[in-house]
């Protein structure tokens, strides 16, 4: 089989120009991953030794009960904000694109 000149193929895509938000989106998983994993344990137990026992003067059973509370808010905080930013990060890097 003879080759031509024109049977080169085509060059790679270039996918260096989405190095940076790949690598941005990578770092804020991870971000709020670790804020997912240590908030609500550490307000589980901060809130629970020190508001709702300490300052409160609440029993053993229902400290745990709201320091419960805390920490599901606390999740619910996190993941509210993880959505925010990646929706902020995505619109923005659709607008940076639309304008080349």
């Amino acid at each position: 089989m003879e080759r031509y000149s024109n049977d080169i193929p085509a060059p790679a895509p270039d996918f260096r120009g989405n190095d940076g938000s790949l690598v941005s989106a990578l770092k804020t998983l991870l971000f709020f991953t670790v804020l997912m994993v240590t908030l609500p344990i550490g307000l589980y137990f901060a809130s629970k030794a020190y508001v709702f026992e300490a300052s409160m003067g609440m029993s053993n059973n229902d400290s745990y009960f709201y320091a419960a509370i805390v920490a599901v808010v606390a999740v619910h905080v996190v993941l509210a904000l993880f959505v925010y930013v990646a929706w902020n990060e995505g619109s923005r890097q659709y607008r940076e694109g639309k304008q080349d």
